[in-house]
């Protein structure tokens, strides 16, 4: 071959019966050859960014269904959440008038609430923070 060197390795007779059933299930030419797709292989799962291309498929495939019950779930629930918050939202604005003034500002509040809490608000954090406890 081309480019090649001659490199000596020693193998257990174990490694050398594997070495050949790899040869046999993947129909390389020699053991040679075995040898170097198994070090290509090594070489890119250690350097590869993405390990998910050396999971077995049936690891893949379980994780792909278990992520998709889960990405089905969290659109329920934030489904039944947005129901909720409506719900809320048509409360309010029946019961009060609201100038679009206020409704600006208080927007403008909140989204800054969110950011500064990362999302996590709690009804009774913002009852304290606005003096009403």
């Amino acid at each position: 071959m081309e480019g090649t060197q001659k490199f000596a390795a020693y193998f257990t007779a174990e490694h050398r019966g594997k070495i050949d059933r790899c040869q046999d299930l993947d129909g390389s030419c020699s053991a040679a050859e075995v040898v170097r797709n198994a070090v290509d292989f090594y070489y890119g799962y250690l350097t590869a960014e993405d390990a998910g291309r050396f999971l077995p498929q049936a690891i893949q495939s379980y994780l792909d269904g278990r992520l998709g019950m889960l990405e089905n779930r969290m659109a329920s629930l934030l489904f039944k959440l947005t129901v909720a918050t409506d719900m809320n939202a048509g409360i309010l604005s029946d019961a009060y008038e609201f100038s679009e003034e206020s409704l600006r500002r208080r927007r403008a509040e909140s989204v800054k609430n969110v950011k500064q809490t990362n999302g996590l608000i709690s009804f009774e954090q913002r009852a304290r923070d606005s003096g009403d406890l």
